[in-house]
């Protein structure tokens, strides 16, 4: 399966994370709703198979090759080509890691049962996800994007209602807008360059003459208005707090990696097609970022402050996430890169569980409004749960925050912004403690008298967020194994020569190997 033993291998498991969801998708169009029983079981088994090809893909990648995918055995840049580098598959494995949790709650509290498609839409969003992180043509990664934002639609949607039908219009209407700019941003880069395969894109950029700057920055700044749509980056994020408040908190859990699409596109454009060594060509794009994404994580922190649910308050953490990942990405170094991709797997997994705490939580005592004083059936399960997920999410010791956070504050030492940095970074974990502390207390403390909304939660239902409390605790007990990756993947980012070779010499003929 796997051929050649350089880098720009091809790899046959490279295409598994994307056609796998489509045929699986298309299948559960075709056994209809009667057979629910079945549709559940389908499902799962595509959620594991693709858990288990992400790991393969991600110790594959792990050695620093580039793992290519030709489609229809069109070499690059002619043909459409899917790229597996370190960072590519570790979105891969995150995603499947969410995915499984989100749908095992999905069947668990019978979300499915409220429309006919859920499980197709399911599998079509992560099909859009995974071709998002796996493209390497600009235009397909358009075109991933509106796969995954179209399933998104149908999933926010799921079980109806006029709030999320609000929300839902809100959320179409900007992320349409964002897909126009989007194609405008194709057409200048194409126009300039005449083509969209990124490897090919960088290096015509890099050659491009002074008479192109201009129109060659005007596109890299709308791919970063783009970007920073999809990503919820301040001005952009107003779509974010109520989508995820309303939808079903499974779907907002699966959403938690949505967002770092956004993230995960700025990263690879603005390293590998307009790097910081690109000058004037993307130097407006690289100014921005930084005191765009302090300032995402500054209102998204008084957003958590302000909240009185607390499905908004993780919704606005969700905020919180962005902008500190982005903040870690706009210091552009290899350190700040590898903090960014530490907070990126915690902020993931933790958002993703305390969504599906705070499910349990609503299932018990029927509303997440602070204002209510309402008992819940198992105080010591869920205060445990939330008082784990809370401590990781504010950044405190020792779990998978704090790593993050302190990766980020180190990363920005070397900077002429270390003090906004540092401030505003500590600043708002300050107020995500105080926050978080009031919640749990408000929820599960001044619970008031009177009998529970709802039924105890069986061992069965608590697994899918103790799966992700419990990876997210992995992450600093193997604090050593996944620095080490995540510092190789920044040093590949910060290398885009090498990515560009890999992909433009074709399988086998990259640096160091042969076919």
């Amino acid at each position: 399966m796997l051929t050649a033993g350089g880098d720009g291998s091809v790899n046959h498991l490279v295409i598994i994370p994307v056609l796998l969801p489509l045929v699986i998708g298309s299948l559960l169009l075709l056994v209809g709703r009667s057979r629910l029983p079945l549709q559940r079981r389908i499902n799962a088994a595509a959620c594991l198979l693709l858990l288990f090809s992400a790991a393969a893909l991600v110790s594959l990648s792990g050695t620093g090759v580039h793992l290519l995918y030709a489609l229809g055995n069109w070499p690059a840049p002619h043909g459409i080509i899917l790229v597996v580098d370190r960072l590519s598959g570790l979105m891969l494995l995150l995603t499947s890691l969410v995915a499984l949790a989100s749908l095992a709650r999905a069947v668990d509290r019978r979300i499915d049962e409220q429309g006919p498609y859920f499980h197709a839409l399911f599998q079509f969003q992560l099909m859009g996800l995974n071709g998002a992180f796996l493209t390497g043509d600009l235009f397909n990664l358009f075109v991933f994007f509106e796969v995954l934002l179209i399933a998104s639609y149908g999933l926010l949607l799921h079980g109806g209602g006029p709030a999320r039908h609000r929300a839902g219009l809100h959320y179409v209407v900007l992320n349409v807008a964002g897909s126009a700019l989007f194609l405008i941003a194709i057409g200048i880069l194409y126009g300039l360059t005449g083509t969209l395969n990124m490897a090919e894109l960088a290096a015509r950029v890099a050659a491009a003459g002074p008479q192109d700057a201009g129109l060659l920055r005007a596109g890299a700044l709308l791919l970063l208005v783009v970007f920073g749509l999809k990503a919820a980056l301040l001005p952009l994020y107003m779509w974010l707090p109520e989508a995820y408040r309303r939808t079903s908190a499974a779907v907002a859990a699966l959403f938690a990696i949505m967002t770092k699409v956004g993230a995960y596109a700025i990263v690879r454009m603005f390293t590998l097609v307009f790097p910081p060594q690109a000058g004037d060509m993307a130097g407006p794009a690289h100014a921005w970022l930084l005191p765009l994404a302090l300032a995402t994580l500054a209102v998204g922190a008084l957003g958590v402050l302000a909240s009185r649910d607390l499905r908004r308050l993780l919704a606005y953490f969700v905020v919180v996430s962005v902008g500190t990942l982005l903040t870690a990405v706009g210091l552009f170094s290899s350190a700040g890169l590898s903090a960014a991709l530490v907070y990126l797997i915690h902020s993931t997994l933790i958002t993703a569980a305390f969504f599906l705490v705070a499910d349990m939580v609503d299932e018990q005592r029927g509303s997440l409004n602070m204002r209510e004083a309402m008992p819940v059936a198992q105080p010591l399960l869920l205060g445990t749960l939330f008082f784990a997920a809370a401590v990781a999410l504010a950044g405190l010791p020792p779990l998978s925050g704090f790593l993050g956070k302190f990766m980020i504050l180190q990363a920005a030492g070397d900077s002429v912004a270390t003090v906004w940095v540092w401030a505003i970074v500590l600043a708002t974990s300050l107020l995500g403690i105080v926050a978080l502390g009031r919640a749990g207390s408000a929820l599960l403390w001044k619970t008031g008298s009177g009998q529970p909304a709802g039924p105890a939660t069986g061992v069965v239902s608590s697994l899918p967020a103790l799966l992700l409390l419990a990876c997210g605790a992995l992450v600093v007990v193997f604090a050593g194994p996944v620095t080490e990756y995540t510092e190789a993947a920044a040093r590949q980012l910060m290398d885009p020569d090498r990515y560009v070779e890999s992909v433009l010499m074709g399988p086998g003929r990259g640096p160091g190997g042969g076919a």
